[in-house]
């Protein structure tokens, strides 16, 4: 039993990241369309939305061209959620991370695309949720679209007292506030927030709704959309926010230009029964176990791990 369709391009590559000093994975599903960067949740790897068959649920969009996704490995192992890394060492490690990102991934990113110059969207749940928030604030010309589900938006519980630069330059609920350069509210304009959050078990919707207060206060222009009670903190229901915002909302038709579809509206308590039927409807299967690595290959940017194309 397969995670995806046999079908969908997926292509393993990577290399030895020389800041944060450790072999990054990177993962791609599809061969054209716009680029979406998926952050793992909690201390989880580039493959946990495949795992958990998010992939499966956008590869009708991947197929038919309106997006390619990438996902990379999680920091969180070896800082935030690592008991034995203190706080002040969670933020420097952190910060490389954040460097990796954007001096490593998204040029990578590029080449791979043929657009030197494209912006890229990023998404990411739970703690990855923050992850993809942090990149893009701190990088609105890298990043044109923001989608954040179920999360949460101050790492400084996670830091143990320690307010360093490394927490201030990489925590939104720091940093935002003080925004004042002229360029970066422009780049913002042209971009897409979206902040979403269920309402069911293990939510905590307060802290999406504390961090749109923060950009309503600042005059970010954003997409807040609360899901029912019916929606838990869990992979069902990411998997039809995703699904529901490729198809709907991000205006991806094909291969688009870098503009929003539009103004942006907000949600309270939106019906998710359309978009959940049309998921279940299809068939979801339970998970193998993850891929292996099958052998390198080396070049000189990194090292191709696999690759799948249809057959």
């Amino acid at each position: 039993m397969r995670h995806i369709d046999p079908h969908l391009p997926r292509q393993l590559f990577g290399w030895h990241s020389p800041r944060v000093g450790l072999d990054m994975p990177i993962v791609r599903y599809g061969t054209w369309g716009p680029a979406l960067l998926l952050l793992p949740t909690a201390q989880a790897d580039y493959l946990e939305y495949e795992r958990f068959l998010l992939i499966q649920a956008l590869e009708h969009h991947i197929m038919k061209g309106r997006l390619t996704v990438f996902s990379i490995d999680s920091i969180n192992r070896h800082a935030w959620m690592n008991s034995s890394v203190s706080g002040q060492e969670s933020a420097r490690r952190q910060a490389l991370y954040s460097g990796y990102i954007e001096e490593e991934v998204v040029p990578h990113i590029r080449r791979t695309l043929g657009q030197p110059d494209a912006r890229i969207a990023i998404a990411g749940a739970s703690f990855g949720a923050f992850h993809a928030a942090n990149q893009f604030f701190r990088r609105p010309d890298l990043f044109n679209i923001l989608i954040a589900m179920s999360g949460f938006y101050d790492i400084t519980p996670y830091a143990e007292g320690y307010g360093g630069e490394e927490v201030y330059f990489n925590n939104p609920t720091s940093f935002i506030p003080n925004l004042n350069d002229p360029n970066t509210f422009q780049r913002l304009r042209s971009s897409q927030v979206h902040l979403l959050t269920g309402q069911g078990a293990h939510e905590r919707p307060e802290k999406t709704m504390r961090f749109s207060d923060l950009l309503r206060a600042k005059g970010i222009a954003h997409n807040l959309d609360v899901w029912g009670h019916d929606m838990p903190h869990d992979w069902p229901t990411w998997r039809l926010m995703m699904d529901h915002y490729v198809d709907k909302r991000l205006g991806w038709l094909g291969w688009i230009s870098a503009s929003p579809p539009g103004p942006l509206s907000s949600f309270v308590e939106r019906g998710s029964a359309e978009a959940a039927h049309r998921l279940l409807a299809r068939g979801l299967w339970a998970l193998p176990s993850p891929r292996s690595w099958r052998g390198a290959g080396g070049e000189a940017e990194g090292w191709h791990l696999a690759r799948e194309t249809p057959r």
